[in-house]
């Protein structure tokens, strides 16, 4: 008969039922086990997308997992960002979103909706970008200047359209903001994303939009989108011959901005061992280089000065929303 040692029956018998005799006892597993689902909330060729993919490969390295993105458009980024403030916390599901995701439960509200989510169903990870939208029109429009675009608006309105990734957007606020600036009316064309935005002007199904440079700065070098002005502060780097609107001005400005949120309820060491990823990837030369030949640079935040970000923006944004007031 076999003999069983004390130690041997203790072990056993604190085992779960379904255990096998002899399975090895195991520390908790570490995180990540297995591969990260990255939410990008809007169609591929978006600034949201040019941004996630670098970020989550050089993540990936780091982690020593892969970071999988899923691109879950619809809604101006709401779907996908309601989806994964209602994923279970474990740091399997996460979002990389644009800073529209401050500002559509403001807009859900302003339209008498349920917000499809709440800003606290998520936890910041990192911010990784905040660049100023730009003005770009095709390249064989009639208008040359940014002075000429302004002025046909002013003198026509109505007849010029805008598009955007969706009502509230990344693309529509700075739109908002201009048009009350100026006093100008344009008409307001809806898509999915940036990246259908894009092919639609292209296409000539609409006259202008706003967007980060990621999106458009590979058109506009190519000599098939003009770029107008932009709605940041001095001059950027990548378009440097391109005015801001407030050296033209127009005294307002609008940063499209990216960043990594979590659901809430995240254990703290799985963020912490996150942010160690994000700031990996905002350092990663490979990460940086595939960013720049998009036309953008890391402006990175970890998770606290991101948080303090975050909340300061959805305050201004809040304005900004009540003042566009209901959108048909």
């Amino acid at each position: 008969m076999h003999r069983y040692s004390r130690r041997n029956f203790i072990r056993c018998a604190t085992l779960p039922a379904w255990a096998p005799l002899g399975m090895p006892l195991r520390a908790q597993e570490a995180y990540p086990g297995r591969p990260v689902t990255v939410v990008v909330p809007f169609p591929p060729g978006g600034v949201a997308d040019a941004v996630g993919r670098p970020v989550a490969e050089a993540m990936g390295r780091y982690l020593q997992q892969p970071m999988v993105i899923e691109n879950k458009g619809g809604a101006g980024g709401g779907i996908g960002m309601a989806q994964v403030a209602r994923a279970r916390p474990d740091g399997y599901t996460l979002l990389m979103a644009l800073s529209s995701v401050v500002v559509l439960p403001e807009a859900d509200r302003v339209m008498r909706r349920t917000p499809m989510f709440e800003l606290n169903q998520l936890v910041p990870i990192a911010r990784f970008t905040a660049d100023p939208t730009v003005l770009v029109v095709r390249a064989d429009s009639p208008w040359k200047s940014y002075g000429e675009f302004a002025a046909y608006a002013k003198s026509a309105p109505g007849k010029l359209t805008f598009g955007s990734s969706g009502n509230y957007g990344t693309m529509h606020v700075p739109m908002e903001q201009w048009k009350a600036a100026t006093g100008s009316y344009l008409l307001h064309v809806p898509y999915t994303g940036a990246g259908p935005a894009v092919v639609a002007l292209l296409a000539g199904q609409i006259d202008a939009l706003s967007t980060g440079p990621s999106s458009v700065v590979q058109q506009v070098k190519a000599g098939r989108l003009r770029a107008l002005a932009h709605w940041g502060e001095g001059r950027l780097a990548v378009l440097p011959e391109v005015p801001s609107l407030r050296e033209l001005g127009v005294p307002i400005a609008y940063s499209q901005w990216s960043g990594l949120f979590a659901p809430a309820g995240t254990p703290p060491e799985t963020l912490a061992r996150l942010g160690e990823a994000a700031r990996f990837a905002a350092q990663d030369a490979r990460a940086g280089q595939a960013l720049a030949a998009a036309g953008s640079v890391f402006q990175f935040q970890d998770a606290a000065e991101f948080g303090r970000f975050v909340q300061s923006d959805a305050q201004a944004m809040a304005r900004v929303v009540q003042r566009i007031g209901k959108v048909e």
